[in-house]
């Protein structure tokens, strides 16, 4: 992948200038990789407070964050600056981080002694600081947990103040003794899963000045979409329950009033309020100035794949420098399904994004796509260039409920019932019955391989019987695979009880984590994208409404973004109906729902568009598209844009 970006531009000029300076040997000695050559067990191990400038407990005094650094003493005697990799976390003491639910300890100094994950053991020895950042109402810092809001982002944005010489750091959380970053030059790079990677794009979002580039890995990119899908409820709880699970016993007597808030500006009803504005940060993506390496599992039913698909198409617009990879996991490390690639890659790309060094990973291919289990492709962009947004229709069938997709719009109508009690998997089970709980649209077997590259939108026109109703829309492969068993504990891996190693030791921080294997599955069919809505939000986004039944309503509902291959022989399929159970919450009522077909359509990303489907339906072997998929080789005049290779 070649970043085309103005900061590569800026950074290739700035290279050129350079290599007319420097004689030829010295051009030809930079270095291309860290290496482990600094005592991680004689590391300076300390621990700093850093004021936000907010007072979130309302005490009196300005909230100071505690910030534990682990940093190489050679490098601190030689005077020399170094870059900072920052993991911001709410869960250092409540919950634990990683696959084995590890938590900062300490030594009788008050010093960090275990820092969780690799991190510190890996790059710590590679000239690098490690920072971990309690954010505010957590473990040892003063204020309150809001979840997503000013005082989480400010938690980790004053501490990358506090490092580029912009805020106050002490020595203690109460004492006047202050503490000056001076053995580093700033330049930080933010890390971390679920909350901890959501802070990271909070974070950028300020476009605050020294963030150098972000890893978000499985992150939230709007609290709302977190909780509401068009204001259908995601989950029965809200915000207050996640800042209770995560803040201290200090935090839980002084936060009362935040906590309230989180209540009362998140109402059950799916309304958008002023709390999730604020914690809404792909409104703000044209601020952001850091470089973006995003992982997501396709699918990960917690952070759901829309948080990635959005954010991702945002940063786009504004041309922020980007990669990608994406895994068949639900919501699970990269350390946790593809450890050594992962460690060498991030290595790669800390090593270029902070120490400027020219590896050439910003030649690599921009997104690396689990096709099945350990089975990897990559794409030179993402979405590949020959992807087209293609509208698909349904229509009906011979029997009820089971009807046709393609690319012509049909007359008629399909009904289904709201059942709570069933799933996506249950509709997609019964695709070719008539069942009264789903409306079901199947393509033509498929003759060739068919790619769904983004985010896909489903509008339905329907008629509900009650005043209320949510509604469902997947797409699903029909036809056997073997996948990452995403639905079991585990999410797609198993852990097993060898350990491997990664970076240096000390007594008290092990740099080995037991080793996780692929958790297979074999299948009928795949839903490898979903999407869910109110139907009182026809007419909003920001609110919802009581439905006149017998009255039809129009409403778009928005899909997870994916990446995915329907192979020649199986079917794409799409299914609209009610209450995906576990996923969705049902409506007060249970409605039965009439759909328009010809109002009713599928607008997907497939690769060399409506061309493709055609082919892939058709079974023409004379029509081409600009499309490369898994191998399957185009024609050459077809072959204008790379799409996957192996």
């Amino acid at each position: 992948m070649r970043f085309t970006t103005w900061r590569s531009l800026a950074t290739a000029a700035t290279a050129a200038l350079m290599a007319a300076f420097l004689a030829p040997a010295a051009a030809h000695s930079a270095p291309r990789e860290s290496t482990p050559v600094y005592s991680y067990e004689n590391a300076i191990r300390e621990s700093v407070w850093v004021d936000t400038g907010l007072d979130g407990d309302s005490d009196g005094r300005t909230d100071r964050v505690a910030v534990d650094i682990v940093r190489p003493r050679e490098l601190a005697r030689q005077g020399r600056k170094i870059p900072v990799i920052m993991d911001a976390s709410p869960y250092y003491s409540c919950c634990g981080r990683g696959n084995e639910s590890q938590k900062k300890t300490y030594d009788a100094n008050g010093n960090v002694v275990q820092m969780p994950l690799f991190y510190d053991n890996y790059f710590v020895p590679r000239g690098y600081a490690f920072v971990g950042v309690d954010l505010a109402g957590t473990n040892r810092s003063d204020g309150c947990v809001d979840v997503g809001g000013r005082s989480d982002i400010q938690s980790a944005k004053a501490v990358i103040d506090w490092l580029n010489g912009r805020a106050r750091g002490y020595t203690t959380r109460t004492g006047t003794a202050t503490a000056k970053a001076t053995w580093t030059n700033g330049r930080t790079g933010m890390i971390g899963k679920s909350w901890d990677g959501t802070i990271a794009n909070g974070v950028a979002a300020t476009g605050v000045k020294g963030l150098k580039t972000i890893v978000p890995i499985s992150a939230i990119s709007s609290w709302y979409d977190y909780y509401f899908a068009k204001g259908a409820p995601l989950y029965d709880s809200g915000p207050d329950w996640l800042s209770n699970y995560v803040d201290s016993p200090d935090a839980r007597t002084k936060c009362a009033a935040v906590q309230q808030k989180l209540v009362d500006q998140a109402p059950r009803t799916g309304d958008w309020t002023d709390l999730w504005t604020e914690r809404d940060y792909v409104k703000d993506a044209s601020k952001v100035k850091a470089s973006v390496f995003l992982i997501h599992g396709m699918q990960d039913l917690n952070v759901r794949t829309k948080h990635f698909g959005q954010w991702w198409n945002a940063l786009a617009k504004n041309g922020v420098e980007r990669k990608i990879w994406l895994s068949q996991t639900g919501h699970v490390d990269p350390f946790d399904f593809r450890r050594a690639t992962w460690v060498d890659t991030l290595h790669r790309w800390f090593d270029h994004e902070l120490l400027g060094y020219d590896n050439g990973i910003d030649d690599e291919p921009m997104a690396d796509i689990e096709r099945h289990p350990d089975q990897w492709v990559t794409s030179s962009v993402w979405p590949p260039r020959a992807t087209e947004t293609t509208t698909l229709r349904p229509g009906r069938g011979t029997q009820a409920g089971v009807g046709t997709l393609g690319l012509r719009t049909n007359a008629g109508t399909e009904t289904f019932t709201d059942n709570p009690a069933l799933s996506e998997t249950d509709w997609a089970a019964h695709i070719d019955r008539s069942t009264p709980d789903k409306a079901g649209f199947v393509s033509k077997p498929l003759t060739h391989d068919l790619r769904l590259s983004g985010s896909s939108k489903v509008t339905v026109t329907a008629t509900p019987t009650t005043s209320t109703a949510h509604l469902s829309a997947v797409l699903v492969d029909l036809g056997p695979d073997t996948i990452r068993d995403y639905n079991a504990a585990g999410e797609g891996i198993t852990t097993l009880s060898d350990r491997t190693c990664w970076g240096a030791s000390t007594t008290g921080d092990s740099p080995c984590f037991k080793a996780t294997q692929a958790n297979k599955a074999d299948v009928d069919y795949t839903v490898f994208s979903r999407g869910w809505a109110d139907l009182g939000n026809y007419a909003s986004d920001l609110k919802g409404v009581p439905l006149t039944p017998g009255k039809a309503y129009t409403i778009t509902l928005d899909l997870a973004a994916t990446d995915h291959v329907v192979p020649k022989g199986h079917r794409l399929a799409l299914i609209v109906a009610g209450t995906d159970k576990d996923l969705i919450d049902p409506p007060s009522s249970t409605p039965t729902l009439t759909l328009d077909l010809s109002r009713t359509s599928a607008r997907v990303p497939l690769v060399g568009g409506a061309d493709a489907f055609t082919r892939a339906t058709a079974g023409s072997a004379t029509t081409t598209s600009a499309a490369v998929l898994d191998g399957v080789q185009e024609p050459r005049a077809a072959r204008r844009v790379p799409g996957e290779t192996r």
